[in-house]
């Protein structure tokens, strides 16, 4: 068998590196001409950093990115409002490890090549049209060739052009009026170097963690989101060309401005990056199904979900992982459906309690409940209320089948 994997990210070169572990052949078709580290900063929970460990990737991890010690949530006036010990602190066997999305990317694709060969991983490869028969798939690509397999994984994202295949008639991409500003920068180490926070609220919220030791040691890469509801759930979305565009300081500064956290100058830290981008915060609603034969869809392509949670990635690594068990076991076909059993309705939910905030609602609540700070936590909110809502969504996330 030869599986077909459409889209070089994260879900894909882990599902191809999956399948190479379990002797499964399998082809990476890349839309990207070059191949390149951008983005910023992601985060890697326990439970996909442990199937990363799996494939032998652990120590490559931990040399390019940040084992997170603790979060913190807090309000915008830098008021704790929980706090909670993450990764090998809180007793998970691997770490959770902050890290840049393209160093992470680099490290995946060259394991690929390493290990599937320069011809099983191909750059410049955009899908166009796919189609498939009793005896297996075709794929057709926008340089003009094509190749034959036994299946098709579309791993080509929010916009994939697979998903638009199986489901023609899509209501397409929900925008929920929060627009995001992204960039990292160097910048002195705080708390330790190895802490991550929320602060805010929904309508104005920062996210703040380091990403990467820097060669001055008091320093660390620092990744930073600053998110702002500029519209609303009824607006549609931005244009695809305005997705990822240059970010402009002048527009981000006065939403900077309402943050006051005593160990970060958020406003210095901004104005310091020499570039940053920014994107709307969209995802797509949960789909009846991803399998359609010989066609199936992982990551970003079936379950686009808000970024929040730090889940999108984590989800499609755990979505790789268990595909690559149910192919080395049953027939394709069965294999399909069978993965599509399992994981449709656990992303499903994520998708749906991310749109209410997912872990980060506690700040929410907290912003709602108390928009000009608190003398104490406990006058505004129950621990038993926050645990719920923390803790709850850990557990939910985490889970997938034995193994």
């Amino acid at each position: 068998m030869r599986a077909i994997i459409a889209g070089g990210g994260i879900g894909g070169l882990t599902l191809a590196l999956s399948l190479y572990a379990r002797g499964i052949p399998s082809i990476i078709c890349e839309a990207a001409r070059t191949i390149r580290a951008l983005g910023t900063g992601i985060n890697l929970l326990p439970h996909a950093v442990s199937e990363l460990a799996e494939l032998d990737l652990l120590q490559g991890l931990v040399d390019i990115g940040i084992e997170t010690r603790e979060l913190r949530y807090l309000n915008r006036f830098g008021q704790q409002i929980w706090v909670e010990p993450r990764g090998i602190w809180a007793g998970n066997t691997v770490p959770q490890i902050s890290i840049h999305r393209g160093r992470l990317h680099n490290l995946l694709w060259n394991a690929a090549v390493e290990r599937l060969g320069p011809s099983g991983v191909l750059p410049g490869m955009r899908m166009i049209r796919a189609s498939q028969d009793a005896y297996g798939v075709r794929v057709e690509f926008e340089n003009g060739t094509g190749l034959e397999g036994d299946i098709l994984i579309g791993c080509d994202g929010i916009h994939s052009a697979l998903r638009q295949t199986i489901h023609p008639i899509d209501k397409g991409i929900r925008w929920n009026g929060v627009q995001m500003w992204r960039g990292s920068v160097d910048w002195p180490m705080f708390e330790g170097g190895d802490m991550m926070i929320v602060a805010g609220g929904m309508d104005a919220k920062l996210v703040l963690y380091p990403i990467a030791k820097c060669p001055v040691d008091a320093n660390r890469l620092t990744n930073w989101v600053v998110t702002a509801r500029i519209g609303t759930q009824n607006d549609p979305p931005p244009r695809r060309e305005d997705w990822s565009r240059l970010g402009d300081l002048n527009e981000l500064l006065p939403h900077a401005a309402l943050f006051n956290i005593p160990f970060v100058d958020v406003q210095a830290l901004v104005s310091a990056t020499p570039e940053f981008w920014e994107y709307p915060m969209c995802d797509r609603d949960p789909l009846p199904r991803w399998t359609d034969g010989l066609f199936t869809l992982l990551g970003d392509a079936a379950h686009a979900m808000y970024p929040v949670g730090s889940n999108g990635a984590s989800q499609a690594i755990l979505d790789a992982r268990f595909l690559a068990d149910q192919l080395a076991s049953l027939s394709p076909r069965d294999a399909l459906l069978s993965y599509e059993a399992e994981r449709l309705p656990r992303t499903a939910e994520i998708v749906q309690i991310n749109r209410s905030g997912g872990p980060e609602r506690v700040i929410d609540v907290v912003s709602h409940r108390a928009p000009n700070g608190f003398a104490h936590i406990d006058d505004v909110i129950s621990r038993s209320e926050l645990d719920a809502i923390a803790k709850g969504y850990a557990q939910m996330t985490q889970s997938t089948s034995p193994h």
